[in-house]
């Protein structure tokens, strides 16, 4: 079996990449909150995955993968996994959700806040079980008009986090649990672009700083911690690819059943399989931003320099829906069918 990406999915892939490129650029993220938003809702960027009857194009998140690894490689600001992944779960109805022009956010539960709540023009705001059952009424939709954001601090400058109240809201009819596993998995594969892109800058960076005459990517220790970040990749991204096919799986059961307990039976092992997506891009990234703040040293967190916002996206992303500690508990949960005592 090929388990490869098709040429369509990398495709559009490379069509996303070139857009960030002209469009997001390091400099754009000093100034604007949504660069290239409109220009990706002009490729069908955010219509993705919702369904054909409300004008998307009615794609698998594992077709969207590569794309959102793109989205984290440039560090696309704005509410991206949100709209493009969980809005299309959760809101397929809503119009004009395929064309960009709504936004949505999520306060998830347990999470420190909302991201980019104050672009949003809808808001999920999840209770604190959303994530552990499928039932329904598990969430609410609060409109703009009737939000109150009050900002969260957090590390990421470009992902604006907020605690939101609200004065009236709607019920959520759908499952939630499903959604916020299919947004752990596009925000590890954002996790595993912003990875990409610290190793390479840091790869860049080490073969021209020189010190005591030589380049520093010729010392034996810089080469091994670069190695290490090359290695945690490598062995992240296809349990991202493993996990986006599970998402999938149990989308597809649960369309044709309309039952969620049906889709658990189907893939018993999705929940497992997103936390280990979800832990490993998280380590992966962490692990990449410890190696190009070491490997530039001093300047790395500095003002001036462009890297600190890949810094700071890398550990903003690690939390956003359950941090690499949180996915390691319930995997060693779901390998020990709930007897921890031989795992202390």
């Amino acid at each position: 079996m090929d388990f490869a990406f098709t040429p369509d999915q990398l495709a559009l892939a490379e069509t996303v990449r070139d857009v960030l490129t002209e469009h997001c650029p390091p400099s754009a993220l000093r100034t604007g909150r949504l660069p290239a938003w409109d220009r990706l809702a002009a490729v069908g960027f955010f219509g993705l995955l919702v369904p054909p009857e409300a004008d998307g194009l009615g794609l698998g998140l594992v077709d969207a993968l590569p794309a959102l690894e793109e989205t984290g490689r440039a560090c696309l600001p704005g509410p991206v996994v949100e709209t493009a992944v969980v809005a299309p779960y959760l809101l397929p109805g809503v119009p004009k959700l395929a064309s960009g022009a709504v936004r949505v956010s999520v306060a998830p539960p347990g999470g420190a806040g909302a991201p980019d709540a104050d672009l949003a023009d809808l808001i999920v705001v999840a209770s604190e079980d959303s994530s552990r059952n499928g039932n329904r009424g598990e969430a609410r939709v609060v409109g703009r008009e009737a939000a109150r954001l009050r900002p969260v601090p957090g590390p990421d400058p470009c992902r604006r986090l907020s605690e939101v109240s609200y004065t009236e809201s709607t019920p959520l009819d759908r499952p939630l649990a499903p959604a916020l596993r299919a947004a752990a998995v596009a925000t590890a594969a954002q996790l595993i672009g912003v990875a990409r892109r610290l190793l390479d800058v840091s790869v860049a960076y080490a073969r021209t700083r020189r010190q005591f005459g030589a380049p520093i990517g010729s010392f034996q220790a810089v080469k091994h911690r670069l190695a290490d970040v090359a290695v945690g990749i490598a062995f992240a991204a296809p349990l991202v690819h493993r996990a986006a096919l599970a998402v999938d799986a149990e989308a597809a059961v649960r369309d044709a059943d309309r039952d969620v307990s049906a889709a658990r039976a189907a893939v018993p092992d999705v929940g497992r399989d997103v936390s280990a997506a979800k832990a490993a891009a998280s380590e992966a990234a962490d692990l990449a931003a410890r190696a190009a703040l070491q490997t530039h040293g001093a300047i790395g967190y500095t003002e001036e320099l462009d890297l600190r916002f890949w810094l700071a996206r890398a550990w903003s992303l690690s939390a956003a829906y359950g941090g690499a500690a949180e996915h390691r508990a319930r995997i060693r949960e779901a390998l020990a069918g709930g007897d921890l005592r031989r795992y202390p």
